[in-house]
């Protein structure tokens, strides 16, 4: 499985975007947007095709569907340490609307909110797209590493939130147990809100705990949202399904309210959360054979670039995005440049644009395709100097 017989490129260049196949010209290899190069799981078209084959698409309950909430709760508490009941859970159009429901609802015009940097873009477009300012906390962009005593001293009196990227993207970090409770006393000891994206946390390489961060300490539980999505472990970007998830059941029903989901506004396809729920219920064994495939990449990557004399990688942790260092002192844009007209391949600037500050002198590479395109990508990239 996950060879290049199992990628149909036709169906990609027609329907994978974002940077991917479908908008660049034939001849380039696309190792840009966090989107695998395979189809989704046979137990998940299955499950889409059982669903309609009634010929009933009919209204949800608001809040999303008994099976979708059942299936996100024991999918965070039977592998992720969380303590979650199905009514503690929220369908969402997206873990990028997610983000942008709990900016929405914490933050007023002017308020602060203390994001990690390097991050992916989401976290600052989130925040300015509601009103609020951003402080950015350094986080070392090979090892993702938290810069505390930084972090401590960003917080002031318009201060309301603290957005945490774990697995961190495109760092490739997961925070410890320790780490979070951390975290958790800072934001007690302030007041403030925590959001922690989560839509990584099944792509964990080496049988690496995971720890969902409302499960570390009574004081997480508090005032705290969890973001999932389904994007990256079971390729189904295009139905936009996501959760969020919150302990304190009186706080999730306000922030249900608010959001405008207790009516036809706002809400998700039921179509959609069939389709996540068969992914948790049925796909896990393809997604365990997934998870080895993107091992074997990570280490792959890691091997070739580290001998490349041109990057020095980073070793992930989880995700499927390496953040290797550029070495020949070209900036990020010009050196991705450099490679999508010499090399013919596609990778992500580690621009301010897309990660902030923090990720000028890097670039970003997905691995989550055949281990034949990938060993072409990087060969042609390193050869294109």
């Amino acid at each position: 499985m996950f060879t290049n017989n199992d990628i149909n490129f036709e169906a990609l260049k027609r329907k994978a975007y974002n940077g991917r196949w479908a908008t660049l010209e034939d001849g380039i290899i696309p190792l840009t947007a966090a989107d695998p190069d395979f189809r989704m799981s046979k137990e998940i078209e299955n499950g889409i095709i059982e669903y309609i084959k009634d010929g009933y698409l009919s209204y949800g309950p608001f809040s999303g569907i008994p099976e979708f909430k059942k299936s996100v709760a024991e999918h965070f508490n039977t592998g992720k340490n969380g303590s979650f009941t199905p009514e503690n859970v929220l369908a969402v159009n997206s873990a990028a609307m997610g983000m942008f429901m709990v900016a929405k609802y914490v933050l007023n015009p002017g308020d602060e909110a203390i994001i990690f940097d390097p991050v992916d873009f989401l976290f600052k477009k989130t925040v300015d797209a509601v009103g609020g300012n951003i402080k950015l906390c350094a986080v070392d962009s090979k090892t993702g590493d938290i810069d505390f005593d930084m972090l401590v001293s960003l917080i002031g009196p318009k201060t309301k939130l603290i957005s945490i990227c774990n697995p961190h993207n495109p760092v490739g970090r997961v925070y410890s147990k320790e780490v979070l409770k951390k975290i958790s006393e800072i934001a007690a000891a302030h007041d403030l809100w925590v959001m922690s994206d989560e839509i990584w946390s099944d792509i964990v390489y080496d049988k690496r705990e995971f720890n969902t961060y409302s499960s570390v300490s009574e004081e997480a539980k508090k005032k705290s949202f969890t973001v999932f999505g389904f994007s990256k472990s079971f390729g189904i970007a295009g139905l936009r399904i996501g959760a969020v998830l919150c302990n304190d059941q009186d706080l999730l029903d306000d922030f249900t309210e608010k959001s405008n989901f207790n009516s036809t506004i706002e809400g998700v396809s039921t179509l959609s959360q069939i389709a996540a729920s068969v992914a948790i219920d049925r796909a896990k064994p393809w997604f365990n054979d997934f998870l080895t495939h993107l091992q074997h990449n990570r280490d792959l990557a890691h091997s070739m670039l580290s001998n490349s004399g041109i990057l020095t990688p980073n070793f992930p942790e989880a995700t499927f995005v390496i953040f290797p260092k550029i070495e020949n002192g070209m900036s990020s844009e010009a050196f991705a440049q450099h490679v999508l007209q010499q090399g013919k391949v596609a990778i992500v600037p580690g621009s301010e644009r897309w990660f902030g500050k923090g990720a000028e002198g890097h670039v970003r590479i997905c691995f989550s395709t055949s281990q034949e395109i990938l060993t072409e990508g990087l060969n042609k990239l390193i050869n294109s100097f």
